[in-house]
């Protein structure tokens, strides 16, 4: 399957800005929502963001922000400065990459983002045999469970579980997840393995939880599994890191649904319930249209679909 780009967001920026720092600081700005946080971020003080904005928009003749108490918005002028700003900045930092990278043999950083779950448990022990093919390529792994952004070069590539909504994106797909339930040997001997999807209400099930954005679509789909519409099993535990999930299922906690990627050659962790069908997801490959013709990325994404194409799952 072809790489497919995303369609760039339509831009435009009619007065001509030549203060770099000012631009620097406003884009920092409009990132962060606040000139505490950006004063942070570029090492200034709050008082002199705010007087680097207030001189920016002095200079434009128009308000960039509306001031509130719990921050600071964008006005629509605002978002057209943000917009320009945000493409240009993005391909000022694509463009350094590509001129520090040789033309001969791939060399220099690579930086590899992916949720916590999949970097840790599939992507980093695989990673050795790529590193020994191209020991000139530095790898750095970022492993989060939010979307860093590769316009602005927070990382060059991405295995993102959703398809990306950032413009000007190659994705490519790599596999299709599918979510199974799974339990430890020292569970099912103590507790005894479920025989049909109602026995899950008299067992111990880890979920994710609800305090924050899971990973994952449905990631609690073991407390409503033969339930009536509304009604959901108690979890004995929640968990807001899938890997954690992992890791108490395999002390014995309970029963809890996993990708099937992280249980691929485990002997410490069981599939109950095989009839019972989780949800899937898409898996993507996902980098900067401006990068496609880095050789690092190239080498990288052949590498990594090679790999999916050998898994056993």
């Amino acid at each position: 399957m072809p790489d497919t780009q995303v369609p760039p967001p339509r831009t435009g920026l009619a007065t001509n800005i030549m203060d770099w720092d000012k631009l620097r600081v406003f884009h920092a700005v409009a990132e962060a929502g606040s000139f505490t946080h950006a004063g942070e971020m570029l090492n200034l003080s709050q008082s002199a963001v705010s007087r680097q904005i207030s001189t920016l928009e002095a200079s434009l003749k128009v308000p960039l922000f509306h001031r509130h108490a719990r921050g600071l918005i964008l006005t629509e002028q605002g978002e057209l400065l943000y917009r320009t700003a945000h493409e240009v900045f993005g391909k000022l930092a694509m463009t350094a990459a590509r001129l520090s990278e040789s033309k001969d043999r791939p060399k220099g950083l690579l930086k590899i983002t992916a949720t916590v779950a999949f970097g840790s448990t599939w992507l980093a022990p695989r990673m050795r045999e790529f590193i020994e093919v191209y020991p000139e390529i530095q790898v750095s792994l970022l492993l989060t469970d939010g979307e860093l952004n590769l316009s602005m070069r927070e990382a060059d590539v991405a295995v993102r579980l959703s398809p990306p909504k950032q413009g000007d994106l190659i994705q490519r797909h790599l596999l299709t997840v599918h979510m199974n339930a799974y339990a430890s040997p020292s569970y099912i001997k103590k507790h005894g393995a479920p025989k049909s999807p109602a026995d899950l209400d008299n067992h111990h099930i880890v979920v994710y939880g609800e305090d924050i954005r899971p990973p994952v679509p449905d990631v609690n789909w073991l407390l409503k599994v033969n339930r009536d519409s509304g009604s959901l099993r108690r979890p004995v535990m929640t968990v807001n890191n899938v890997y954690g999930i992992m890791r108490a299922l395999q002390s014995g906690a309970g029963i809890g649904g996993l990708p099937e990627f992280m249980t691929e050659g485990l002997n410490d962790l069981v599939q109950v319930l095989p009839e019972l069908e989780g949800p899937q997801f898409d898996a993507f490959f996902v980098y900067p249209e401006e990068m496609r013709a880095s050789a690092r990325i190239q080498v990288f994404r052949d590498f990594l679909l090679r790999k999916v194409s050998e898994a056993k799952f």
